[in-house]
């Protein structure tokens, strides 16, 4: 993510500057682009800095969301910012088409910022493919938990390819002779952008929201309590994500009757012990003594898909 910020920097003051000189339209959605991916950025690191916080008396889970609540507030921004300033940009240009005054200056700099934002974009996906595991890229976007991995991945792809319109523009304007081309091509960088958004909204609303941990963790959790001496039944499990690494847990298990109240809380402690040795994420296993007919969960939750 440190490579995309500096690469958005990077960019950003050369666009604005270029589209200050050529007077072009798809220049200034690209510079309005790459400030807004610049912001987020910054949003993103805030972010996971306050994420990281220890808990404390008002949050005894930690602030594992504020990482999903300002990774949905990129992707609002994405969309109020980014995507709508550029349809407006492109529309008000259509309106009152304006020649580009220089075009070299918009391939000079549509040029070095496809390089800026390649290197950038190499990197994120680097990352991304090495979390992602064996499943499909679409796939792992929707089991991801770390929405820093797939919202970067997504901006500078977003970013590539609204160069690439933006520079396509620009030819057929000057080619054609017909200015109203760049104002088209600031619309397509404007819908580019509200597809984005749109999709980052989603991921991003479900983790704000709350989902399940993988399939993987709730079927060793659940392994764990059927192997462990003295429960009878592990009559279901729930869990919640309120991390990309943080997980809470709770657990409806039937204890044997002829235990003691002691033995019972040996027990519960050795499962937790267990289970938080194998899987350090979980953050608080809470488990609850029921009777099958009594329990609250009637399945491990999180064996579906997201």
């Amino acid at each position: 993510m440190r490579a995309a910020l500096i690469g958005n920097l990077l960019v950003t003051g050369t666009k604005f500057v270029a589209a200050a000189v050529t007077a072009s339209s798809a220049m200034t959605s690209e510079a309005v682009h790459s400030l807004v991916d610049t912001g987020n950025e910054l949003l993103l690191f805030y972010g996971l800095r306050r994420a990281a916080e220890p808990p404390d008396a008002d949050h005894p889970f930690g602030h594992g969301r504020e990482l999903y609540f300002w990774s949905f507030i990129v992707a609002l921004a994405i969309f109020a910012l980014g995507a709508c300033a550029s349809v407006y940009e492109g529309a008000q240009h259509i309106r009152a088409p304006v020649a580009n005054k220089n075009p070299l200056v918009s391939y000079v700099v549509l040029g070095l910022a496809l390089l800026f934002e390649g290197a950038s974009w190499r990197v994120a996906f680097k990352q991304f493919r090495g979390a992602k595991g064996c499943v499909g890229y679409w796939e792992a976007v929707r089991k991801s938990k770390d929405p820093t991995t797939f919202t970067v991945l997504a901006e500078d792809t977003g970013a590539i390819l609204g160069i690439l319109i933006a520079l396509a523009g620009t030819v057929a304007a000057e080619v054609l002779d017909r200015p109203v081309l760049d104002g088209v091509a600031s619309i397509a960088i404007g819908v580019l952008l509200g597809l984005i958004a749109i999709v980052l909204a989603r991921e991003t609303k479900g983790l704000l929201i709350g989902e399940p941990a993988r399939s993987e963790l709730v079927s060793a959790i659940c392994t764990f309590a059927r192997a462990q001496p003295g429960i009878e039944r592990s009559n279901g499990l729930f869990t919640v994500h309120i991390g990309p690494r943080q997980v809470v847990a709770a657990l409806s298990v039937d204890f044997k009757d002829s235990l003691t109240a002691g033995e019972v809380e040996t027990i519960v402690a050795d499962l937790e012990d267990r289970v938080r040795k194998a899987h350090p994420e979980v953050v608080s296993l809470l488990i609850k003594p029921q009777k099958a007919s009594r329990a609250d969960f009637t399945q491990a939750r999180g064996e579906e898909d997201h």
